[in-house]
């Protein structure tokens, strides 16, 4: 395309020079007062508060915030425990940058069951018009996304939110990034990011080297790469040297505010760490149980063997499942009569001495109590055995959708005694009416009793929070117990102390 230059452009502009008002102070001043207004002259200090009426931040939530923009240019782990408000400070951090002009376009990520509860959040409390992701919206023109992890990762919803430069992300839950390895953590790594808050109260869940990886993602080479890491802080999964440097580093990139230094009165957790003995014929099957491994080489992966061991510490019906699954993979008639043994053996118990036990203890409460297991057949036998002792409850897990899961956080508080939940009632359900809590089967994830403990001890608890740990003497459970206690003190090594979710080693 050819550009010519006007003949008459001298003459017409000469013109306009003669016969234009080129001024107006009136719109000037007019203009002039607007940018004044809008200018913040310093950086230093929260500019958005006296725009949020609906929003009271507490003292350590508003610190938080100060030194994310301030100190750490908007890259941060926000790991609060449990129940703080890491929603409030992100809510604040993404408000102040917005309203300085730095953000424009910005991505939430969270579970799914959370989405909705982000959204109304920021737009009721912030006036920050974020809008969750349905089937129709799009994304390339929404400015403040609300989005489920599970859902962006995949196509075409990935390449979509590819093609954008998000100003901020924040991701929720952020501890499900842990894994280098996953498609989520590649999908984050991608993304085109100015700045980035990952909210979780539980930045190590397993082994320190999932610290390094969410670090890793946030701001890369802050602890070196891999080898580096490794070899400079002598790391592996369970031990390290040199931690106070770690912990110097890790204090650049994360803000971390326990119960206790928040100025708020706090109810106690009390936690009890409950022995439980077999009955004779539960050790017998417990027993065959591990000769299994000898049998056939089905069961001979330690994997599969930890998996019976553990289902059978639980229920009989979750270890029956597990078999019978098993069992069609066995490739003698022998290895199968043994199984089908142990199967009839397995359904001929009369008792279960940990559900026993837990009909003691809801008895005792007089009150709400939440019952968490891991194996959904057990909730189901659960549900039955209270039932048939006079105690009325509710089942809660990751296959209800919202509107379930509300009606049955509605159910127990208002109908049941007893909610049995699976690992899905740990994170995104807020239970403070209730503050008795049975771990019926250890996790061994230390944080994962964390997450379960925080659904009840957060901002308005009026009750010291009573925890039952329970475990079967001289089985998996006990080495459990071990693990669990080895794996806190890397925890409370790197990030900080923790509060009580188990007693100091008791012998089981």
């Amino acid at each position: 395309m050819n550009v010519e230059k006007s003949p008459n452009w001298e003459e017409e502009f000469a013109e306009r020079l003669n016969t234009q008002q080129w001024d107006s102070w009136k719109l000037y001043k007019m203009c002039y007062d607007v940018v004044k207004t809008n200018l913040i002259t310093e950086f230093t200090g929260l500019k958005s508060l006296k725009y949020l009426p609906n929003v009271t931040p507490l003292e350590h939530q508003l610190e938080a915030a100060q030194t994310v923009i301030e100190r750490m240019n908007g890259k941060a782990i926000l790991a609060d425990e449990v129940g703080l408000g890491k929603t409030i400070e992100a809510g604040l951090i993404l408000k102040e940058y917005l309203m300085r002009g730095l953000v424009k376009k910005a991505l939430i990520l969270a579970p799914a069951s959370l989405v909705n509860q982000w959204s109304d959040e920021l737009t009721s409390k912030f006036y920050i018009p974020a809008v969750p992701y349905r089937k129709n919206t799009s994304i390339e023109h929404t400015d403040i996304l609300v989005m489920s992890m599970d859902s962006a990762k995949k196509s075409p919803h990935k390449e979509a939110i590819y093609a954008e430069a998000y100003d901020m992300i924040i991701i929720d839950e952020a501890h499900k990034l842990k894994n280098h390895k996953t498609k989520i953590y590649e999908f984050v790594q991608s993304l085109k990011k100015k700045f980035c808050l990952l909210l979780t109260a539980t930045p190590i869940q397993n082994d320190v080297f999932e610290l390094f990886n969410l670090i890793s993602l946030l701001k890369p080479g802050h602890l070196g790469n891999f080898d580096v890491f490794q070899s400079s802080f002598k790391a592996s999964k369970h031990d390290l040297e040199n931690d106070e440097f770690l912990k110097e580093l890790v204090n650049q990139v994360m803000v971390r505010n326990r119960r206790q230094d928040t100025g708020i009165e706090w109810t106690t957790r009390k936690v009890h760490n409950i022995p439980i003995e077999f009955t004779e014929k539960e050790r017998e099957v417990y027993d065959l149980i591990l000769q299994l491994k000898d049998i056939s080489p089905v069961f001979s992966g330690s994997f599969s063997m930890i998996t019976l061991q553990k289902e059978m510490c639980s229920s009989k019906e979750a270890t029956c499942l597990t078999l019978e699954n098993m069992m069609k993979n066995c490739n003698t008639k022998d290895e199968i009569a043994f199984v089908e043994e142990v199967i009839q053996q397995l359904m001929a118990l009369q008792t279960n001495a940990k559900a026993e036990k837990v009909l003691e203890i809801v008895r005792s409460a007089e009150d709400k109590v939440i019952i968490f297991t891991e194996y959904r057949a057990t909730q189901i036998f659960l549900q039955w055995f209270l039932h048939n002792n006079g105690i009325t409850s509710v089942l809660f897990n990751g296959k209800y959708n919202k509107s379930k899961r509300d009606y049955m956080k509605y159910l127990f508080k208002e109908k049941a005694q007893v909610l049995i939940a699976t690992e899905a009632g740990g994170e995104g359900i807020n239970l403070q009416f209730c503050h008795h809590i049975i771990n019926y089967d250890l996790p061994w994830n230390p944080m994962k009793l964390e997450q379960r403990i925080g659904r009840v001890h957060r901002l308005g608890q009026e009750h010291d929070v009573q925890i039952y740990n329970l475990a079967i003497a001289d089985t998996i459970e006990q080495k459990i117990l071990d693990l669990l206690h080895l794996k806190i003190d890397v925890f409370e090594k790197v990030v900080g102390e923790l509060d009580d979710i188990l007693t100091y080693k008791h012998p089981i």
